[in-house]
């Protein structure tokens, strides 16, 4: 880590990784297989992070390596169509067929700063609306209220945004529509799009009440607005087919990442038709990048996602709500506020008694209590995100020895923290 510091910001290359929100030195990884990783100094940890949620078939997945190695065989970036784009854009269009057309980036920022342009482009309006907390990238627009590293590090808006920027971008607490009514209708016909990540993961995990995303495609439609799903979190984690089939309500838009790269840089912008056919060369409407369909990234997306059949889904789905009751019930015995849930593969707790609804109720949780509570963990070989503010993750590899063990040993790290 001096090492690192001398030549990059922090030692880092994402702000998160410094562990700034818990305080103390990150660790270095040497390597992952499965369900854990090890550090340079030989330390093996359970892994709930899993690169922050793309590893949905665990570290060094056997599909997904010897999909990469078979592709690199043929080169690693062309520049021009390949099939495997064509390929994993079809399996991303069967699961969720309400995402007709779409395209391919290399990270859930250039998706979500897409797909808001070709919002405003098929609108010709500028305003967005978007939810306290939710963190949707680091664009401009993006970071007024943001969750994610920017409320880990207190940084509630960033330098280098200009007024002129943000002043385009409205903000309502999450899971509340008639807050959410209100500043959209005062926006005067200027609003064109509400993006919303339909389970917030970035200020912890936070789930929607059963009314409010069905209460935006509402407000969206009365408004002439675009409904976008940032789903570079929750695709392919909370359902097998992503919010809509979980939560039955369909966006305008929705994007992608993380899962759909199955560990390498990989995401996506994409909905209706007539709206993706907008962009460039389609229509005029521009946007590119050097690497977007990388070939190896199109090779591990889509062994992911061939590996991850409903079947699968389901068994990772009830192993991480065993683990969810497993520490709700560890906290209860020792009196501890807390509370925790899960949609799929994807989970969180705050030390929190009563029921975490948006960003305000989770900034009111024990932040001290879970500094300590994480450096326990990590101290009997858990690794969970280093921020009171990020979801966490199960994969594939969590087996029942896994889960099992992380009850007993999370048990043992939250009687240590109390103490």
């Amino acid at each position: 880590m001096r090492r690192a510091r001398a030549v990059t910001p922090g030692g880092v290359s994402s702000p998160v990784r410094a562990f700034g929100g818990v305080g103390g030195d990150p660790f270095v990884v040497e390597r992952g297989e499965g369900a854990r990783i090890w550090d340079v100094d030989g330390r093996e940890y359970i892994d709930y992070v899993l690169s922050w949620g793309p590893l949905a078939l665990g570290h060094a997945a056997p599909a997904v390596l010897d999909a990469v190695a078979e592709a690199m065989q043929r080169g690693t970036s062309f520049g021009i169509p390949c099939e495997a784009e064509t390929e994993l854009a079809e399996c991303i269009v069967q699961r969720m067929p309400h995402v007709e057309m779409l395209r391919f980036v290399s990270s859930g920022t250039e998706a979500t700063m897409s797909a808001i342009r070709l919002a405003r482009a098929a609108t010709g309006r500028d305003a967005i609306l978007k939810f306290d907390g939710c963190y949707h990238g680091h664009a401009d627009g993006f970071l007024v209220r943001a969750g994610s590293g920017v409320a880990t590090l207190g940084l509630p808006n960033s330098p280098g945004v200009p007024h002129s920027v943000a002043s385009h971008t409205l903000v309502a607490p999450f899971n509340d529509p008639d807050a959410a009514c209100r500043v959209a209708r005062a926006t005067n016909g200027r609003l064109a799009a509400i993006i919303v990540e339909p389970v917030v993961g970035n200020a912890g995990f936070i789930a929607p009440d059963p009314s409010f995303l069905r209460a935006l495609r509402t407000i969206a439609d009365d408004t002439g607005a675009l409904l976008v799903f940032d789903e570079v979190m929750t695709g392919f984690r909370i359902a097998p087919g992503g919010a809509r089939e979980r939560f039955g309500v369909t966006p305008d838009l929705t994007t992608l990442g993380k899962v759909i790269g199955g560990g390498l840089p990989a995401a996506a912008y994409g909905g209706r038709r007539d709206l993706m056919e907008m962009m460039a060369p389609s229509g005029a409407v521009y946007q590119a990048g050097t690497l977007s369909g990388n070939p190896l990234a199109m090779a591990a997306g889509l062994a992911t996602l061939r590996a991850l059949t409903p079947e699968l889904h389901a068994r990772m789905a009830e192993r991480t709500a065993r683990l969810v009751t497993g520490l709700r019930a560890a906290a209860a015995r020792r009196g501890v506020p807390f509370t925790a849930d899960s949609a799929g593969s994807m989970w969180g707790f705050f030390f929190r008694g009563e029921p975490v609804r948006n960003f305000t109720d989770a900034k009111a949780s024990n932040v001290d209590r879970f500094r300590r509570f994480f450096h326990e963990a990590l101290a009997r070989g858990v690794y969970l995100a280093p921020s009171p503010f990020e979801s966490a993750f199960v994969s594939a590899a969590h087996g029942d020895a896994e889960i099992d063990l992380t009850l007993e040993r999370l048990d043992d790290a939250l009687g240590a923290a109390l103490s």
